[in-house]
């Protein structure tokens, strides 16, 4: 982990899917976890497929998901511009230039070239906590910038924009709390349909803590309960389906 500095924040240069993917990212506060790996391999894209990441960040998921299905186009939306000036350091640092465009702009307020498209994916690790719920100061990388917590624009806003902007048949992925399901999918059914839940088990026997959610607009296919993935074993080590997964790159079936 090399470290380095940029705009007064301290910043590490880590690896992801076992040194594929190289991402500078802020030393302290919100990093990226093994949650934006696994929406990355979520997503079943196909090449030349037009992708669309909400709150992108430093550009994490992206970036792996095109290490997985290479020559894809997508676009991510980032409103803070520390992060996303580093979200365009890491495609240069990764040489996906031809393939990510970041933008800054809010969620609720997409621009119109890019709200119109019609996207064949929309994916997202939308903020988990509700304003209500966090504190603040736990959550902040730099002062104004609250990576874990809902602002002006909450969950059901976050998945409202997710929908509208697919294209008819396109699907929709996200990666959220378990215990926000039921809220999750009431806002869901108003815009989508084959939702599917994949619950990401911590280890075997343990409560799910994280899903993955995937559905589909315009599909009426009922929901369905996948058996979905156990994360550790119970020494804490990655099980063989993880690690392929995180590790090699693998996508995640849902």
């Amino acid at each position: 982990m090399e470290e380095m500095s940029i705009n007064d924040i301290h910043l590490t240069k880590d690896w992801l899917l076992g040194g594929r993917v190289c991402l500078r990212q802020p030393s302290r506060g919100y990093r990226v976890s093994i949650d934006s790996v696994l929406l990355a391999a979520s997503v079943p894209a196909l090449e030349g497929e037009l992708l669309l990441e909400l709150g992108s960040g430093t550009g994490a998921a992206s970036l792996c998901l095109l290490k997985r299905v290479p020559r894809c186009q997508i676009i991510g939306i980032e409103n803070n511009e520390d992060m996303l000036f580093l979200s365009r350091e890491n495609i240069l640092l990764n040489k996906l230039d031809d393939f990510i465009t970041f933008v800054n702009a809010d969620v609720t307020n997409l621009p119109i070239q890019i709200s119109q498209q019609g996207f064949d994916h929309v994916f997202s690790n939308p903020p988990y906590l509700q304003a209500s719920r966090s504190d603040r100061r736990e959550s902040s990388i730099k002062e104004g910038h609250f990576a874990n917590v809902e602002g002006t624009a909450d969950l059901s806003a976050w998945i409202k924009v997710m929908a509208l902007a697919l294209k008819p048949k396109g699907r929709l992925t996200l990666i959220h709390r378990a215990d926000r399901l039921d809220e999750i999918l009431s806002i869901l059914d108003k815009y989508v349909g084959e939702i599917v839940v994949f619950p990401l088990w911590p280890k075997y026997g343990r409560s799910a803590k994280r899903v993955v959610i995937s559905a589909r607009k315009g599909v009426s296919t009922p929901l369905r309960l996948s058996s979905g993935l156990v994360l550790h074993e119970s020494d804490g080590a990655y099980t063989k389906e993880a690690s392929h997964i995180l590790e090699s790159g693998m996508a995640l079936l849902v």
